[in-house]
């Protein structure tokens, strides 16, 4: 029996002996051998070539020699390209190996970078591109600031002594504003003008594209006419004829030689839209005499080398002129403000811009993150091979190189399918984006996005190359069927958690906007939308230049909307609510009768008081939007043909004048120079001031049949019966019945209330998509994390279960390892929400940026929606069979 056992046994212990004394370099070219000898079995039998040919690219596959050849390709001039290209072929055949692993990285490499260029694309001009005038950092708005002007503005005779005076500016420029005017030669249009200082485009470093800039006298009252022509107008309603220099145009009945075109990409500092740039013209001398009546807007440029903060400082004592000439009372509600012209543009819209792209990145850090964790699922199956290369000489960085390469590639490739994205996603953002996003029509794909694009693409590839080159191959994984490499573990568990905390803040944020959209869309207006047309139009200046012309014209109009079918009520106001232009006062400067004046309310000693907000309507006013009379009567139509002053007061307004007291019968003069006004009745509130601003009080007065109380601009409230837009093609012909040549802009009251929520829903809708994205992201990244654990662990299960362990252990066992991972990166994403929330506070309305509820509900959605990703994968390993768990390695 010995000697039968002996016969097995010592043959066994000399192969193993000889194994051993063969040495481990000796063992791993005996594997690296076979897999060459498979390798170029399989290369031979997909490609045709000879058998010597297939041994040698399996060869160069499997990297033998790989020290020897890399040294080697070190002695030759292009031996980076060189093997750049080997790694580059090699990468290629590894994905077309593994399909379904290159397509997945690529898709989600394809959303991301997609979605974050098209976002860029569309803030890039908000916060990044620089403006379209020479040295633009140097460009300033100066000016003061009050409650009368939401911006900061000049008033005629300060400017000019600040013009004078200053010492901080290269120079010192200004403008009027932007007004309609119309094109009365053949052909009538209705343009847009902005009248400018003589020195406004060299202030700002702007050439014209043709012919030449206003010259001094041009910009006196009596001075020749000149006029300088957009580009699309050029293009437009003269074919880029050069000939349109010394041409005479006539604007609002006035002729006017062309002087020039300007550039393509010119826009106003203000970014109101002009069709034609005119002189202002101001009668300097009498500015500086009289009272400043004229509002003006300032724009500076810097010297080289000064500062914003040092010249708000240098123009103190300028400022401090300029406040003495106001009243009293005034003085402490009125600042100085200087500020870039970039932040005059953008600063309603720069906190908007900054959180779509902060979302966007996320969204991309997400998909990143899922990326690496392929990828280090990969380098983890690859072990082997990697081990082999080392094992026969490949350096580490040799072997790093390879894996930032196939990285590089993928996100390379992942960008250009992401460009397609891009391009839709663009188009969507420009018909869904609100129209107050500055400059969105100027949206494009161009080469500066092309190269963001590029550099996203490589920075995502060395971000996830750079984790799975980190995996260095263990020395026993070249004999090893299967490993489990710790860091590799680790690396997956701080990316699903860093996902997770990201999930978190973006939906943190998206839920706080939506509730908010939610708040502003539900609150109570004041008036009634759902059966309200309107129709606002703005007459000829030549064709109706005297009141008595515009009163018939609108007099008109309303008789013959009203014989409408399904027409109940047609008024008539000079502005509408919620928002929209409207014309404003100091409340200070409202006296009642009999009253005593307040100290100070002469001269403003008693401070402004706030603004007032009054629109000029007709009797059938209250009745179109059905705002309730809360005391007293509405307007009638016996009103109208009196000569009476009448007026009704918003409810907020009558509790200020009059705390306590009736109103009725009460005469208030609103304004010094105002005439006497009877007060009729006090209506309910309505939002006058924007959906989520605070009201502002505000009274109405009575449009009477009388040519003073009319002008070229009115707006019809048309209620129906029935719905608006069936009636909108008569109002269009009834209108054109009176005047076929005066413009008409017709929409619904729903409309106009609707186009007000169009930033909250733009936001609220894109970072909720944003947020949903993430969210599927991650859990996709944790539910792959738990199903690669459980995989790797399948042996252990078996002898867990082997050992009495029941499935609900097992269940546990699995599970923790998401549930430790769900509490880390929630803990943490809740802590950053908690920070970062605050900075949306600007962009919310009803709701607390730290709003427990809305975070609490997140958290629960988010803990739940994780679990269930994690109880999957724990489940399907809960039902392994022990004796096949045994038996894995």
């Amino acid at each position: 029996m010995n000697t039968g056992i002996r016969a097995v046994f010592n043959p066994l212990m000399q192969r193993v002996r000889a194994i051993f004394a063969r040495g481990r370099k000796a063992q791993l070219d005996e594997e690296l051998q076979f897999h060459i000898a498979m390798s170029a079995r399989l290369i031979q039998s997909r490609t045709g070539v000879s058998a010597a040919e297939a041994r040698r690219q399996a060869i160069l596959e499997f990297g033998g020699v790989e020290q020897t050849r890399e040294e080697t390709y070190r002695q030759r001039p292009i031996w980076f390209l060189e093997t750049l290209i080997q790694d580059v072929r090699y990468a290629i055949r590894g994905f077309r190996r593994n399909p379904a692993f290159t397509i997945t990285i690529i898709a989600t490499l394809a959303l991301g970078i997609g979605a974050t260029t098209a976002v860029f694309s569309v803030v890039d001009r908000i916060l990044f591109r620089p403006l379209p005038y020479a040295h633009d950092g140097r460009l300033v708005s100066v000016g003061l600031v009050a409650p009368i002007v939401p911006e900061e503005f000049m008033l005629g005779g300060s400017y000019f002594v600040w013009r004078d005076n200053q010492k901080p500016f290269e120079a010192i420029t200004s403008e009027i504003g932007v007004t309609p005017c119309d094109l009365t030669e053949r052909s009538p249009a209705r343009l847009s003008c902005a009248r400018v200082e003589a020195n406004f485009l060299p202030t700002l470093g702007v050439a014209p594209l043709l012919g030449r800039n206003f010259l001094p006298e041009e910009d006196r009252p009596n001075g020749p006419k000149a006029a300088l022509i957009s580009y699309g107008l050029w293009r437009s309603r003269y074919g880029a004829n050069p000939g349109v220099l010394n041409q005479l145009i006539d604007i609002d009945g006035t002729e006017t030689r062309v002087i020039g075109v300007l550039p393509k990409d010119f826009e106003m500092p203000t970014l109101e839209a002009a069709d034609v740039v005119l002189p202002q013209a101001l009668n300097e001398a009498a500015e500086r005499k009289s009272a400043p009546e004229h509002v003006m807007y300032a724009f500076a440029r810097l010297k080289p080398g000064e500062t914003i903060p040092h010249a708000q400082a240098a123009l103190e004592p300028l400022f401090q002129y300029s406040l003495s000439l106001a009243p009293p009372g005034f003085r402490s509600e009125v600042h100085l403000r200087v500020r870039s012209i970039r932040d005059r543009q953008m600063h309603h819209v720069r906190l908007t811009a900054w959180v779509l792209l902060g979302a966007v990145l996320a969204v991309l850090l997400i998909g990143c993150g899922n990326v690496s964790g392929l990828m280090l699922a990969r380098a983890v199956s690859r072990e082997r091979e990697l081990a082999v290369r080392s094992a026969l000489g490949a350096s580490r960085g040799r072997l790093a190189r390879q894996t930032l390469t196939e990285a590089l590639l993928l996100s390379l490739v992942g960008a250009a399918a992401g460009w397609a994205v891009a391009e839709i996603l663009v188009r969507v953002f420009v018909d869904i984006a609100p129209a107050g996003l500055p400059l969105l029509e100027q949206t494009r794909l161009n080469l500066r996005i092309a190269v963001f694009t590029a550099a996203l693409a490589i920075l995502c590839g060395l971000f996830f190359g750079t984790l799975a080159a980190l995996q260095r191959p263990r020395s026993l994984a070249a004999t090893a069927r299967a490993s489990n490499s710790g860091s590799s573990a680790w690396l997956r568990r701080a990316s699903v958690a860093t996902q997770i905390a990201v999930s978190l803040i973006l939906l943190s944020a998206s839920s706080l906007l939506v509730r908010s959209f939610w708040n502003m869309q539900r609150q109570d207006l004041g008036i009634h939308t759902n059966s309200v047309l309107t129709a606002t139009i703005e007459l000829n200046r030549e064709r109706y230049s005297t009141g008595q012309q515009q009163m018939q014209f609108f007099l008109d109009a309303q008789t013959g909307l009203r014989r409408l079918p399904g027409v109940t009520t047609v008024a008539v106001s000079d502005s509408l609510p919620p928002a929209g232009p409207h014309q404003e006062m100091v409340f200070q400067r409202m006296i009642v009768t009999g009253r005593p004046q307040p100290a100070g309310a002469a001269d403003g000693a008693g401070g402004t008081g706030g603004m007032v907000a009054w629109r000029l309507v007709s009797p059938e006013y209250f009745r179109a939007l059905e705002i309730p009379i809360e005391r007293g009567r509405d307007f009638n139509e016996q009103d109208s043909h009196s000569t009476q002053n009448l007026m009704i007061l918003s409810k907020l307004l009558a509790d200020r004048l009059f705390p306590g007291q009736n109103p009725i019968g009460q005469h208030i003069h609103p304004g010094m120079s105002e005439p006497e006004f009877t007060v009729v009745g006090v209506a309910a509130n309505v939002k006058n001031a924007g959906l989520s601003e605070s009201d502002e009080p505000e009274y109405y007065r009575l449009r009477r049949n009388l040519p003073e109380d009319w002008g070229r601009s009115s707006t019809l409230v048309i209620q129906t019966s029935g719905s608006p837009q069936f009636v909108t093609p008569w109002v269009r012909s009834q209108i054109a019945a009176i005047d076929p040549t005066v413009p008409v802009e017709v929409g619904t009251m729903s409309q106009r209330v609707n186009r007000l929520a169009d930033g909250p829903r733009f936001q609220a809708v894109l970072l909720s998509v944003f947020a949903l994205t993430g969210l599927i992201m991650a859990m996709v990244g944790l539910y792959g994390l738990t199903a690669f654990l459980a995989t790797q662990r399948t042996h252990e299960i078996g002898i867990r279960m082997a050992l009495g362990a029941d499935r609900a252990d097992v269940l546990r066992l699995i599970a923790w390892e998401g549930i430790r991972l769900i509490a880390f990166g929630g803990l943490i994403g809740m802590a950053v929400a908690l920070t970062l929330s605050r900075l949306l506070q600007s962009l919310l309305f009803g709701v607390g940026a730290h709003d427990p509820a809305t975070l609490g509900a997140v958290a629960a959605l988010l803990a739940l929606v994780a679990l269930a990703a994690t109880l999957i994968p724990a489940r399907k390993a809960m039902r392994v069979d022990p004796s096949v768990a045994l038996r894995a390695e």
